[in-house]
């Protein structure tokens, strides 16, 4: 479930778009006035959605996208004109006023896109160091030279035996260096 927070100057405002969320099933974590409040909350999550007025009670918008890690999407809400200062950023606006549906439909489109990154993020292979990358080339080198195997071979059989073992392929390859050395 994505996190969302919303971070308006005034409490009152922040408590009805948090209301409408939360009739539309969305996950609300926080309601803020102030960038700060928003930075000490997020601490140690790994994602959500900030959504965030034009100026807050001690910052701006661009200041607290500014500070925000790179797992979090912002929507600003703010009036036409101030969303000109917005364009060509990675920051999803939404002008006021606003209808519900707007709101709800932007929403869940900033949340799918978060679940995908994720994904994409999780799907991604480890890189491995340059003493894992040589631990890995030496097992291959042994078992090269050993048992007659091509450079492909040697590589298909780590990592057969690392799936097989349910090891990662570094801790395979350090037991074919000790089976053989």
């Amino acid at each position: 479930m994505i996190n969302i927070i919303i971070a308006l100057p005034k409490i009152d405002d922040a408590r009805g778009i948090r209301s409408i969320l939360l009739k539309n099933g969305f996950n609300v974590t926080g309601v803020c006035t102030t960038g700060a409040q928003v930075l000490s909350q997020i601490d140690g999550w790994s994602g959500g959605i900030i959504i965030c007025g034009y100026k807050l009670n001690d910052m701006m918008y661009s200041e607290l996208h500014d500070c925000l890690p790179d797992s979090f999407d912002m929507l600003l809400m703010a009036s036409r004109r101030a969303m000109n200062d917005c364009l060509n950023n990675d920051i999803v606006c939404l002008s006021m006023p606003f209808k519900v549906h707007d709101l709800v439909d932007t929403v869940s489109m900033m949340g799918h896109t978060i679940i995908r990154r994720q994904k994409k993020a999780k799907q991604k292979p480890k890189e491995r160091n340059a003493e894992e990358t040589a631990l890995i080339k030496e097992a291959k080198e042994l078992l090269m030279f050993r048992n007659n195997m091509t450079e492909e071979e040697a590589y298909r059989y780590i990592q057969k035996c690392s799936m097989d073992s349910g090891t990662n392929m570094v801790e395979t390859a350090q037991m074919v260096l000790t089976m053989f050395t």
